[in-house]
């Protein structure tokens, strides 16, 4: 390699999350309602959105979504919940899964960035959405976005301490370098030139570049 790193040369595993993973304790019916109440938000905003427009996207009577949740502001919180642990376990995974800091940054920016294209109406919910919960839930999504903001800190500290990265500012740079994969769901929509896997190989070499990767 040169002094700037041959970003082509590097191939990130590819890690297929689920927008909302179906996990052992929700019904198949909960997921649905969790994913019309996605459309649904993406489609009209939660404070426009009733139990009816959600009950109606998932094939329910509206006293059904009672069943599973009790509440709107519930359903928004298991939507941000599981959006936010898969992101969280997709990023451990691609870094456990590197065998330097180089490659682990590069495989984190590009799967979350590939991410919040793929699944961009979820991600737009997960990320832009969670003010309007609950203090008690907030603090609860919060405390998820901290530890992804800790997979980064982890792997940009490593960077440094290998010789790999020149980075002065850790918490700033984990915060832009995140910020750059989130603001794809705010802009991404299907049948743009890009692919999300291209959208993710470019804030990848962006990321490299921005910690000034040899």
């Amino acid at each position: 390699m040169t002094d700037r790193v041959r970003t082509r040369e590097l191939h990130a595993r590819t890690y297929d999350v689920a927008a909302i993973p179906l996990t052992d304790d929700v019904t198949e019916t909960a997921l649905r309602l969790m994913e019309a109440a996605a459309d649904a938000f993406a489609d009209r905003g939660f404070h426009a959105t009733t139990t009816r427009d959600i009950a109606g996207r998932a094939g329910l009577s509206p006293a059904g979504v009672y069943v599973h949740f009790a509440s709107k502001e519930e359903l928004l919180f298991s939507i941000c919940e599981r959006g936010h642990t898969a992101a969280r376990d997709m990023l451990v995974a691609a870094q456990a899964g590197a065998s330097t800091p180089t490659e682990a940054l590069f495989a984190i920016m590009v799967n979350f960035s590939r991410w919040h294209a793929e699944q961009y109406r979820v991600g737009r919910i997960v990320q832009y959405e969670f003010g309007h919960l609950t203090t008690e839930h907030r603090d609860a999504v919060m405390g998820l976005r901290k530890q992804i903001d800790a997979v980064v800190r982890s792997v940009l500290t490593d960077g440094v301490t290998a010789g790999e990265f020149r980075v002065e500012d850790v918490p700033h740079t984990a915060l832009a370098l995140l910020s750059l994969c989130i603001d794809v769901a705010r802009w991404y929509e299907p049948g743009i030139k890009r692919s999300p896997q291209e959208i993710g190989e470019i804030n990848g070499e962006l990321g490299l570049r921005l910690v000034g990767a040899r």
